[in-house]
């Protein structure tokens, strides 16, 4: 379709109205399980979505947030903040993050590419470093996709390889850390037989060391630069298996938690910091934990932590992490196209709109909701307000959060009766859930529904519609699980937190004084996902959605 053929404008829904206003809120972390002591969501107090689940099946339903509906490669993928909101907003469904990257090594591609070729460049003299997350968790990286790139880039000329580790046990099991580190020193025996002098140079807890997000603590950033660029730690060791080991005897130690070390050679001198001349690839395709990091390696101006040492590198991450800063400015795989989405659409056919959340979330009901996209489509049409979140807490700490105050902005939005869509985030079940305590989770979760119940309670006065949905599953299922559902156990008889997000469906609730009678869910779209509420929404705004989007999940029936 050539551009001059396009156009924004949407056709007039035939049965539904435009002008109602509709309160789109997105519950984060909020899937459906079995009820049980361990579904927080269930043993919470949380009157207001149980009482949206009585309108099953004409105005509740559940669609599926993880895996192929979200784009990514398998049905075993858990879904995330990022995908599901990607999906939400776009009404259709990209390859995404883990399948990006999947297709890239697959078919080589990531090797001709602008990014690969650039950290080549240092091949021949200095050494390639790799820093990501050593898992099989497919949250954040994959060590399958490692050690195809290590094998890629040493058939390519990478004669000295060191690898910068950052343990897990928050995306998969505590304690198989031990596992991935055993399976990578194999990798990298068999490329030292080869001729490549391959190592592991460094390492420590992804919640200590490195992974921290949205610049809530620079310090775990610190803590990873000093160690893998100035190649200095508080332990030292010669063998990165005795080093996890070793570590996690400590009390209260966990995989993500370990803190930080340095492998040295027989002399005591570390066998792999960061020097001018280097090339380094952070492995991990998931953004939010590697923007950080990538700011103190490419920002020449970067004043929040001395760096001591800044060495002249060439740097790529796996994929950019940050499209509205252009950041990190190479990369080895180029993120999915997302054009033409809801949010843009919508404005363009006069839909006045609010969107709000806490700073945790606030990218994803905006940045990421609009297709990777930073800022507006039309200021003088839509108004964005962040919440800054508590810093330099845990989220189980106050684990109401900003629920609140993200639902009372939402409530005076819908009552000034300027917008035509408020569209919110609920982050609790999801950042503390996260943190794996249960009992604040519970609160977590009871928090997040007085805040549907406050806005809800706004559409009823203002006669608007109400559509409640959540991005992927976590507070529902906070126990690790065997095959036959029993929850797993460790050595002393203590259940295994599951501190994941998981593999379960997520509710879609409409309703509110502007539905239309007769509008009710499809029962012809059983394998619905996240990408099929933009049509939906599209159709409650009085729009029939673009014929590419994937299908409405409501219709209206003749009364």
């Amino acid at each position: 379709m050539g551009s001059s053929e396009f156009s924004w404008k949407l056709a007039d829904h035939p049965k539904l109205p435009k002008g109602k206003q509709i309160a789109l809120v997105v519950l984060d972390g909020w899937g459906e399980a079995n009820p049980d002591k361990y579904n927080c969501i269930h043993v919470a107090e949380t009157p207001t979505m149980d009482s949206l689940k009585q309108g099953a099946p004409e105005k509740w339903r559940l669609v599926r947030a993880h895996g192929k509906a979200v784009g990514l490669p398998t049905e075993d993928d858990m879904g995330n903040s990022e995908v599901g909101h990607n999906a939400l907003g776009a009404g259709r469904i990209y390859a995404q993050g883990a399948k990006l990257v999947d297709i890239a090594l697959a078919s080589g591609s990531i090797y001709d590419g602008e990014g690969f070729n650039y950290i080549k460049e240092c091949f021949a003299s200095g050494t390639l470093h790799l820093i990501g997350l050593l898992s099989d968790g497919g949250v954040h990286s994959r060590i399958d996709q490692l050690q195809l790139l290590l094998k890629g880039a040493s058939e390519r000329g990478a004669q000295r390889i060191r690898v910068h580790i950052l343990t897990d046990g928050r995306d998969c099991l505590d304690g198989s850390s031990i596992g991935f580190v055993e399976t990578l020193e194999k990798d990298l025996a068999e490329l030292r037989a080869k001729g490549v002098d391959a190592q592991i140079a460094s390492g420590g807890g992804r919640m200590y060391v490195t992974m921290d997000r949205y610049e809530n603590d620079w310090s775990v950033v610190k803590r990873g630069w000093d160690a893998q660029v100035l190649g200095e730690a508080p332990y030292q060791f010669t063998n990165a298996v005795e080093a996890v080991k070793k570590l996690r005897e400590a009390p209260n130690t966990s995989d993500q938690y370990l803190p930080p070390f340095v492998i040295v050679d027989d002399s005591g001198k570390p066998v792999g910091p960061i020097v001018d001349g280097d090339a380094v690839v952070t492995m991990n395709f998931r953004a939010d934990r590697m923007v950080m990091l990538a700011k103190a390696l490419e920002y020449e101006d970067f004043d929040k932590f001395d760096r001591v040492r800044v060495p002249k590198i060439r740097y790529a991450g796996m994929l950019q992490y940050d499209g509205e800063l252009k950041l990190p400015s190479r990369y080895l795989v180029s993120p999915p196209l997302i054009e033409r989405t809801s949010g843009e659409y919508l404005v363009k056919n006069g839909v006045r709109t609010f969107a709000c959340s806490e700073t945790v979330k606030f990218g994803h009901v905006t940045f990421f909701w609009n297709g990777n996209r930073s800022g507006y489509f039309d200021e003088t049409m839509e108004e964005y307000v962040e919440i800054p979140s508590d810093s330099g807490i845990t989220f189980n700490v106050q684990p109401k959060m900003k629920a609140l105050e993200i639902a009372e902005r939402a409530r005076d939005a819908i009552l000034s009766g300027k917008f035509d869509q408020v569209r919110v985030n609920l982050p609790n079940s999801d950042m503390v859930g996260h943190t794996g305590d249960i009992s604040a989770t519970v609160v977590a979760c009871k928090a997040a529904d007085e805040a549907v119940k406050m806005i809800l309670d706004a559409i009823e006065q203002a006669g608007g519609i109400y559509v409640v949905t959540a991005d992927h599953g976590n507070a529902e299922d906070m126990v690790k699980r065997n095959k036959k559902g029993d929850p797993l156990l460790d050595k002393a008889g203590n259940i295994q937190i599951l501190t994941s997000h998981t593999l379960q469906p997520v509710p879609v609730a409409i309703g509110g004084p502007g539905l239309a009678s007769g509008v009710r869910f499809r029962k012809d779209v059983p394998n619905g996902g996240l990408a099929n509420v933009a049509a939906t929404v599209m159709n409650l705004h009085g729009f029939v959605a673009p014929d590419d989007y994937e299908t409405t999940l409501i219709e209206v029936a003749d009364n």
